[in-house]
């Protein structure tokens, strides 16, 4: 048994095959994008919930040296600290340090 094929039928089996794969390559990275999206919405509830925990922590001891505690020097190291914390963080989070020039995929840092 022999398989006669014309150079059409050659052709128009490489053009079938060409689209299957450029149709599984963009299914593939829909849903890598799909599951980066899912990734960073489940980063940001989880630092909320971070966030929001220390803060209970924070305002819970300083409420209890608030009310219980008669040193002055405590109260002040209470308040002050989460303060300092939180200036340095700001300060941090809104200076800009250097302009980082554009880089391309798979370049080392």
């Amino acid at each position: 048994m022999t398989i006669n094929l014309t150079v059409t039928q050659v052709l128009a089996g490489a053009g079938v095959l060409l689209a299957l794969v450029m149709v599984w390559r963009a299914g593939s990275r829909r849903a890598r994008a799909a599951a980066e999206t899912a990734r960073a919405g489940v980063r940001l509830l989880w630092l909320t919930g971070r966030v929001l925990t220390t803060a209970v922590g924070i305002v819970g001891v300083q409420w209890l040296v608030i009310t219980h505690g008669r040193e002055s020097t405590l109260l002040w190291v209470v308040l002050g600290l989460p303060a300092l914390f939180s200036a340095y963080t700001l300060t941090r989070a809104l200076t800009v340090t250097a302009v980082g020039t554009g880089r391309r995929r798979g370049d080392r840092r």
